[in-house]
């Protein structure tokens, strides 16, 4: 990380807890670790060995996985500060961070809190209140009701007055988690009983407030840092707006295509806001930019935002040192007339999600990870390594990739060019997803608005890959990890009978120097059968058998699927090629191409042309659960569609249900997901309770469809 060291005076703390985990935590102990601060990781039953634990100089144990239990136990934490004897701790972002009251445990037990007073957390938490603060300040609010009556019928008059579409927002939120968009007034009931829900699971407070949703906006943000010797200034401005469910997956800086002048204002609008609570250390204030050049604001962030380092790229300041400084007494060590900006910056947040099943998190193991290389043009923040687990009970955020150049049409093609270096098997990610939207024109060109994901989502639709090939590269790649398996088998056995070390250039000429395929008593004719991993778990995989006959030159391949047998040409292909680990030279049909190729027991994922597939080897193929089928003999099964815990039960056996009527409400990583009745029937059988962890793909609910009952009172 590029940093200018602007902060001379030493820091009064040695010891510093950081009360968080993955990316965050470690981008602190990165900072921390070079100020010569020593660092207490703390860590739940799932992060073990997780990398901001390898990193510190010290882990604790905080309790089993759920957050509540770890992370969010307060009291553990300031109980593992005092046995360790730190100074300071740091709250990270989520979790903690914005906790008025575990800032002010901090304080009464004699600890540095690494952020705001607690009175700044308490005031800026309550949207209500932070936008009362705003309406002082004489910055434009959006329309909505921000009132502290919560009965259910005042809101729903309210709803009713504000009008629709319109946004339900948890007062205490954050992070995109407890907001709904409510588009008619026939929704509100149940989108504010799923609202609180979350936002209690997420914040421990449901209280509401309702707001216009403004249309073809933008969401603009800026940084601000304040001391506590009254001086406070801002650090140019972020652009967020390109979200799914109101999180950010793209943030550049500065924001493009945005005035002097409005520029100029926003940040002076932050900075009035934050000396009006006396703010001091990192805060971001987070406005809304409509077409007509008007801004609205929207909350204020008591803390470091997840988007930080595209500031720090084009500052070239460390912002964590700022903020340990800032704690320690320091003045801010600039004025706003001396704060210099350079290049441009985006970053983009890799994810352990499906985006062809709606975004829905994925949990599993990173078998197979390869990094860009990183330079001053290209950052990586992360907390996870190759082989380690992606939990279900946090965040799906893998890593931030961050990119700079010196300007946004060149720092657009750092990213995509680091995005085709960014590979990830064993789980299922964005970064094709990611590749997509980096490719449209309306993003090329900054014609940018939060219902950006939606107005382009055609340009986003699943891409169509070369099967063919795909199927080719796995199958060759298989084949030649074979070959040198055997080869490798073949010489330990020789060497082994003979009493001799093997010297690779004994015999040039013996079969097991070449690479033909030749193989001791068996045929130089191979089957490899693949399928298709389809997202959809009650839809049929397709299976391919691939046909390799042995040729001096390489393979002629033939493939064959479940449906139509031969469907290439006659002669199928001629393929040859050379696999050095992952990295797959091959020649098709004389066409020479690159490609990485991952072989697990289960699968093998092909990363070639800028996308990544994943095939099955159909004989270890896993017993999946039956399609949802509708026939006179068999029920339908509606299957868990990710790994999670049921949060309400939604039905009982022998009740009638419509098409659409939800049945189930699941949550996995802080996100709720609504199980409907793919048809109407009757409930036969509900195999979950409230509070069970259910697998991915597990039986949730058994349902007769009403044309099977019709047809059997038929009879």
């Amino acid at each position: 990380m590029s940093h200018q060291v602007l902060m001379a005076q030493p820091i009064s703390f040695d010891k510093l807890l950081i009360a968080n985990r993955g990316e965050i935590a470690c981008r602190i102990i990165t900072t921390a670790q070079r100020l010569g601060i020593k660092c207490v990781a703390v860590y739940s039953a799932a992060d073990s060995n997780a990398r901001h634990v390898r990193m510190a100089d010290e882990a604790f144990y905080l309790g089993p996985a759920p957050a509540t239990e770890s992370y969010l136990n307060s009291q553990r934490i300031l109980t593992i500060a005092q046995n360790a004897g730190v100074q300071a701790i740091h709250p990270g972002y989520g979790f903690l961070s914005e906790n008025a009251a575990f800032a002010q445990a901090c304080a009464q037990q004699g600890l540095i809190f690494i952020g705001p007073s607690v009175e700044a957390i308490r005031t800026m938490g309550s949207k209500s209140a932070a936008k009362a603060i705003m309406a002082t300040a004489d910055v434009p609010l959006v329309p909505g009701y921000h009132g502290k009556a919560q009965d259910q019928q005042i809101l729903k008059n309210n709803s009713l007055q504000v009008g629709y579409p319109q946004l339900l927002k948890a007062v205490y939120g954050g992070g995109g988690k407890g907001m709904r968009i409510v588009y008619h007034a026939e929704e509100f009931s149940q989108a504010l009983a799923a609202t609180k829900r979350e936002a209690m699971a997420s914040f421990g407070n449901d209280d509401m407030l309702i707001e216009r949703y403004l249309t073809k906006t933008r969401h603009v943000e800026i940084q601000i840092f304040s001391d506590n010797h009254g001086n406070c200034i801002y650090l140019s401005q972020r652009d967020c707006s390109i979200q799914r469910r109101h999180q950010k997956i793209l943030e550049e800086a500065p924001a493009p295509a945005l005035p002097i002048a409005t520029q100029i204002a926003m940040g002076e609008a932050a900075v009035k806001a934050a000396k009006a609570i006396n703010y001091q250390g990192a805060g971001t204030v987070e406005f809304l930019y409509d077409e007509q050049g008007q801004f609205y604001f929207m909350e204020m962030n008591t803390r470091l935002q997840v988007e930080h380092p595209v500031t720090e790229m084009i500052t070239g300041l460390d912002l964590v040192e700022w903020q340990l400084h800032i704690a320690n007494g320091v003045a801010l060590p600039l004025s706003q007339a001396q704060v210099n900006i350079s290049g441009h910056a985006i970053e983009v947040r890799i994810y352990a999600e499906d985006p062809d099943n709606d975004f829905m998190p994925v949990s599993g193991n990173i078998s197979y990870l390869n990094l860009p290389q990183t330079s001053k043009h290209v950052r990586i923040d992360t907390g996870v390594m190759q082989g380690d687990e992606i939990s279900p009970y946090y965040d799906p955020m893998i890593a931030k990739l961050i990119v700079w150049d010196h300007n946004r049409d060149l720092a657009i093609a750092r990213l995509q060019d680091a995005l085709s270096n960014y590979k990830i098997a064993g789980i299922k990610t964005n970064i094709g997803f990611l590749t997509q939207l980096v490719q449209i024109p309306a993003l090329q060109s900054a014609n940018l608005n939060t219902d950006f994901l939606q107005i382009h989502a055609a340009a986003l639709a699943p891409t169509a890959v070369n099967l063919d090939y795909n199927l080719l590269l796995a199958a060759l790649a298989l084949q030649l990890q074979n070959q040198a398996l055997a080869q490798l088998s073949q010489r330990s056995q020789e060497t082994q009978h003979l009493n001799l070390p093997y010297n690779g250039n004994n015999d040039p000429h013996s079969p097991w120097a070449q690479t033909t395929g030749w193989r001791l008593n068996q045929p130089a004719i191979n089957t490899v059968k693949l399928a298709t991993k389809n997202s959809d778990k009650n839809t049929d995989n397709d299976t391919y058998s691939l046909t390799l006959t042995t040729q001096p030159q390489g393979y002629q391949v033939q493939i064959n699927d479940n449906k139509m047998p031969a469907h290439t040409t006659n002669s199928g292909y001629l393929l040859s090629g050379k696999l050095d680990e992952h990295e797959l030279t091959a020649f098709i049909d004389g066409h020479r191409i690159k490609a990485t190729v991952v072989i697990s027991a289960l699968h093998i994922t092909v990363f070639y042309a800028g996308n990544s597939s994943v095939l099955v080897r159909q004989s270890t193929m896993q017993n999946k659960p039956l399609p949802a089928n509708i026939d006179n003999e068999q029920e339908t099964r509606i299957t868990a569609p990710m790994h999670g815990v049921i949060v309400s039960v939604l039905c009982q056996a022998e009740q009638v249900v419509d098409a659409g009527e939800p049945l189930v409400v699941m949550e996995a990583m802080k996100m709720e997901c609504n199980i409907i009745a793919p048809v109407a029937g009757t409930i036969t059988t509900v195999c979950y309770q409230e509070g069970d962890m259910v697998e991915d793909g597990a039986e949730l609910i058994q349902l007769t469809p009403s044309l099977i009952l019709d047809s059997k009172e038929q009879a």
